[in-house]
Formats: structure tokens, sequence, C-alpha cells
């Protein structure tokens, strides 16, 4: 299966990214200096000063071919349409005009390429009043209601992870699996379109929905959970902990663990919204209980009682975690000018029969321009004439 990724940034690139981890080839088409989001959080400095890869690089391209060539061009565009009319997936988390200026609109795509699947993601969708508006994770995140619950009435917070993103990513690369699949019963491609706001309201329907026929017009508590409790971020002697204490049995497991049986029992307590209307004074005691404990001594605690519990931990303790390294989440990827490899994670589903997951490290700035040029049909000739020129 071949992949073309003509995306930038996230939610287009990371879905091929996950296509190519089960098993597809997948070929990066960006500039000839390279895409932008080649430099985002650079990993080093080229020897004249200039960014060199960076860290959303290193997760959403290993195993990608690039092909770097000037759409500026019209040989450029050329070649494109070329490689898009062989693709079994084009993938584009661009906007709708630019699409049409390549001429890789859905019209245009499934007249070159009939068994073809265009998969877009946009902000906003291809209907309504935003529909032409560029958008980012944060600003999905933003207007799916999330911040206002992440944070507090006067301080709505931003999740530090995209998730927006790279959920959008997933459920493209699932909506891609889907069209490829009706194609074997129906004998041609489709358009799949999935969209960062679509995704956000996805991820926090449960509250929408609670929203929507109770109108409880819920504030933001910072990590205080309000549909049950004790659930929040405790600190310890030396640390933090996140407690999450959902359904009696565990809130009877944590009463015991507290020395505190008797309010399992109490009827203000039975149920987990009761138990989060009144989640301040059961914060309370459990905040109260791991201030005269360590990390380590509370965690002992609370896995014997099978209470759900975890540390906050920092960047390098979330590399070094035991439990990662346990479970080879990581794949140390090493690239020219890197001081040394990237901790870059793998594909995190693990199969009893098939052989996937990452498979070598991002390409390098048209490193495969030769490659897929020829097997297009350009000699060398016509190759070193399109360098000249200065479209590759």
């Amino acid at each position: 299966m071949i992949v073309v990724d003509i995306g930038r940034y996230v939610a287009g690139p990371y879905c091929a990214t996950l296509l190519g981890y089960l098993g597809a080839e997948v070929i990066r088409v960006e500039r000839r200096e390279g895409g932008e989001d080649r430099f985002i959080a650079p990993l080093f400095k080229h020897l004249d000063g200039s960014p060199g890869e960076g860290g959303l690089f290193m997760q959403t391209a290993c195993g990608k071919k690039s092909l770097a060539i000037d759409l500026s061009k019209e040989e450029g565009r050329n070649i494109l349409i070329k490689v898009a009319a062989k693709a079994d997936l084009l993938i584009a988390n661009l906007p709708l005009d630019a699409l049409t200026k390549l001429g890789l609109d859905w019209e245009n795509f499934s007249r070159i390429n009939p068994r073809g699947v265009l998969v877009t993601q946009t902000g906003f969708g291809a209907e309504g009043p935003d529909r032409r508006k560029g958008g980012f994770d944060g600003v999905a995140q933003a207007m799916s209601g999330a911040m206002r619950l992440s944070g507090t009435p006067d301080h709505p917070v931003k999740a530090g992870a995209p998730y927006v993103d790279f959920s959008t990513a997933a459920f493209s690369a699932i909506g891609a699996l889907a069209a490829l699949m009706a194609r074997d019963k129906i004998g041609r491609g489709q358009h799949v379109e999935t969209s960062l706001l679509g995704t956000a309201l996805a991820v926090m329907n449960s509250h929408l929905a609670e929203q929507s026929v109770l109108q409880l017009n819920r504030q933001g508590t910072g990590n205080r959970v309000q549909t049950s409790a004790p659930s929040d971020v405790f600190p310890t002697r030396d640390g933090h902990i996140l407690v999450h204490t959902v359904g009696d049995n565990l809130f009877r497991r944590w009463a015991q663990m507290v020395e505190r049986p008797e309010l399992a029992d109490m009827a203000c307590y039975q149920g987990d919204q009761a138990r989060g209307d009144r989640r301040d004074g059961l914060c309370e005691i459990m905040a109260q209980w791991c201030a005269c404990r360590t990390n380590a001594e509370a965690l002992a605690a609370l896995e014997k009682a099978g209470v759900p519990a975890g540390p906050v931990l920092s960047l390098q303790e979330a590399l070094d975690n035991p439990q990662a390294q346990a479970m080879s989440f990581f794949r140390h990827v090493a690239f020219p000018g890197l001081p040394r490899a990237a901790a870059v994670v793998d594909l995190p589903i693990r199969f009893s029969a098939l052989d996937a997951g990452l498979s070598g490290a991002p390409p390098k700035i048209g490193e495969h321009n030769e490659e897929i040029l020829t097997r297009l049909g350009y000699d060398t000739a016509e190759i070193n004439a399109l360098r000249a020129d200065g479209v590759i």
C-alpha cells in the first residue's frame, strides 16, 4: 500500500506515520528546503546556526520517504499529480483552497485516481461559518469546553499534550482503513474527512451530553474531578501523586486505607456523583493522609488497597520509568546531527501475529527523490534537468 503524505504538523503526518507502522510505504512530499514542521523544537543546530530537525519530526516522520519538490513550479505540481495518481491513500491536512490549487481536491483526485482514497483534516469541517478558518490543537481545545473544565473560572487551561491533533490523526487512520476495506467491496475510493473541532467535541462528549440534558454549567476545578472523589493531585513529602477513586468498591477500599471505613456506609457518600459533590471534604482527608508520607509510601499503600494512583513525573522521569522500559515503549532513533539518539514512542499496539511498528529513521530532505522519480518513469537525464531547474 502506498500512502502519499502532503500534510504538515500532526493530524495529517501522524496519520500517515501510523499507517506506515502498520506496513504501508509512506512518501512525504515537502518543499525543497524541507517542510516547516521538520524544525519544530529543534534537537540540534547546523554549523551555520540554522535549526536542525526537531522532536515533532522525529515523532511524525520515522520510516517515511522524502520527495522534496518545488510546488510553485508547474513541473513540480505535475510530479505531485503523478505520485498521487499511483497512491492508495493521499493524506492532506491542508485548506481546501490549497488542495484545489494543487489539483488534488476530491473532484480532481477521484478523476485521476478512481480507486484512491483522499483523507483530509481541517480545523472545523467543510461546512459552516468557520469552514475556511485555519486551526490548531489549542483552538479546538478552547472551543470544545475542555479548557473551562481543565482550569478554573478565572484561568482556563490548555492541556500541554496536543491530544486533539493526535486523536484526529488516529481517527483519520481508522477512517482510511475503513475506506480501503470498502474499496474492496465497491471498487472505488472515497473522501474521508476529519476535523480538529469534531475530534475535540468527541473527546468531551460525556460532559457535553450532561450539559445538554441537565444544564449544570460546571465550572473548572483544576485537577479536582467533579464526578467522583477523592480524585485529584495530592502533594506528598517528596512529590505529588494523582489518585482517581471511582465506584463504590474503590471508595470502600480507600476509606479503609485512610482508616475511615465508616465513610463508605454514610448515606451522603453513596454513588460517585454524591461523592463528587462533596469532593472538597474527601480530598482534604486524602491530602492530610498524603502529607505525612513519601511518594513511594503513599503509592505502595494505594496499590495494596487496589486504588488507582500514579506519581506525577518529570519529562526525564517519564523517560526513565521502569514500566515504560519493561514494555519497550521507546525506540532510540539516530539522525544525522543529533548529539544522541532520540527517544521515539513506537506504535503503542501489540499484535500476536502482525509485524508492525517503527521501521526506520526519518528521511533527510529529498533523500528519495531519485528512487521515486525513477519509479514514475523519469530517466537520469530528466532527473538531472529537474534538479538544474530547481524543481527538486
